[in-house]
């Protein structure tokens, strides 16, 4: 089982602090989201927890060794980053950008083999892109090609997902739909998977725990129960909203409060 762990980790860029003090732990088989306004350092965390930017103050470790200390192809097999708005060649099919999550397991010839068009093809099914297999990535929607990097995560065989806004340009029915198998996958698999997201609703719905970013620090950490309320949202987001439970499951729901008189005809 894979763990992440954040000890007073300080994180910035050119000696501009952007994330002071944090701590944090993932735990295997769980759906772990980071909320937070514009600027609050979401992705900057999803990056230090990945070994890409180093913590300027503090550790992150990996299975308890020193994230910086380990092989970079090592952690390539243990932890897939899944960016926001990721560049594709707009030459390539669907398949070979889902095949580029295998390149840390191929071998010193680098040639694909069977079993890394099975994975790959099995990530597509699971994303729902099993279809644009042969498309070229200049013949896609952005949703699509979301998914795509999605899918190609999944065929890296992580142990850890860290995604940064994952549904940023989806639907709401392939919305609910990725965080569907995302948290089929952590209770399934007991994968671990850590998400930057904006959508409210869909953290509480969708995540174990959540930890909210405020000012470069973590305001709150816990269960969506635990720390949605408007009282939190209103001082970390500057937004008057009422929250009340889910008719069905009883999770916090946000609804805006201040909306914008309509004009009858």
């Amino acid at each position: 089982m894979a763990i992440l762990i954040a000890n007073e980790a300080t994180f910035g860029y050119g000696g501009n602090i952007t994330l002071k003090s944090i701590s944090l732990k993932s735990r295997p088989g769980e759906l772990l989201g980071i909320i937070g306004p514009n600027g609050s350092g979401k992705t900057t965390l999803l990056k230090g927890l990945s070994g890409l930017l180093k913590a300027l103050k503090g550790e992150v470790l990996f299975n308890s060794t020193d994230i910086t200390r380990i092989e970079h192809r090592t952690i390539a097999k243990k932890i897939a980053l899944v960016p926001q708005n990721a560049v594709l060649p707009d030459l390539f099919t669907a398949l070979e950008i889902v095949l580029m999550g295998r390149t840390p397991h191929l071998g010193l010839l680098g040639h694909e083999s069977e079993k890394d068009f099975r994975i790959a093809l099995q990530a597509m099914k699971v994303t729902r892109t099993v279809h644009l297999v042969q498309r070229r990535i200049n013949e896609i929607s952005g949703g699509e090609k979301q998914r795509l990097i999605i899918a190609r995560a999944l065929a890296q065989e992580a142990e850890i997902l860290l995604l940064d806004e994952p549904t940023a340009n989806l639907d709401i029915n392939y919305q609910v739909e990725t965080f569907s198998v995302l948290h089929k996958l952590c209770t399934d698999s007991n994968l671990t998977v850590v998400t930057a997201l904006h959508d409210l609703n869909l953290a509480c719905q969708f995540c174990h725990r959540l930890i909210m970013l405020r000012d470069g620090l973590i305001y709150k950490q816990g269960t969506p129960s635990d720390i949605i309320n408007s009282s939190s949202i209103e001082k970390v987001f500057d937004a008057h909203v009422q929250v009340y439970p889910h008719p069905v499951n009883s999770l916090p729901v946000t609804y805006i409060t201040a909306v914008p008189e309509r004009k009858h005809k």
